[in-house]
């Protein structure tokens, strides 16, 4: 997408996370690191080949970002639309230490640590308002 990629790479994320979140958490958790490891060195690849570091066309640490928000919360549209939002403000805005990996870690590493910290926000976050709400 010429604009906005990184939302469009998390809304095209939410059917694969529908997917994996099929599994009990455990099985879900072992894929999530699974997925990581692999994003990082998919990443880092493919940006030396391309001699582009974090090209806005690759969206798997979207991916990587959405599923770890998503650890452990109910399946239901509010929820997933509540975390894709939380994901998305926690990317753009980049709070510390987010910034600071998105600045000065490079290669897949820094392109897939940064989302999944913004993830870790988005998930903490969910699961206090899970609380609040008693869902």
């Amino acid at each position: 997408m010429p604009f906005a990629p990184g939302t469009f790479g998390t809304l095209m994320a939410i059917p694969f996370y529908l997917a994996l979140a099929t599994l009990n958490i455990k099985m879900y958790l072992l894929l999530l690191i699974v997925i990581i490891i692999a994003s990082i060195w998919l990443c880092d690849r493919v940006s030396k080949e391309i001699k582009i570091h974090d090209h806005q066309g690759m969206c798997i640490d979207e991916f990587v970002g959405y599923f770890v928000t998503m650890i452990a919360v109910p399946h239901s549209f509010l929820w997933i639309f509540i975390g894709f939002l939380l994901f998305r403000i926690f990317d753009i805005w980049k709070p510390w230490p987010i910034n600071w990996i998105d600045k000065n870690i490079s290669g897949g590493t820094g392109m897939i640590l940064d989302d999944v910290l913004a993830g870790i926000y988005s998930c903490v976050l969910l699961h206090i308002l899970m609380r609040i709400i008693g869902a």
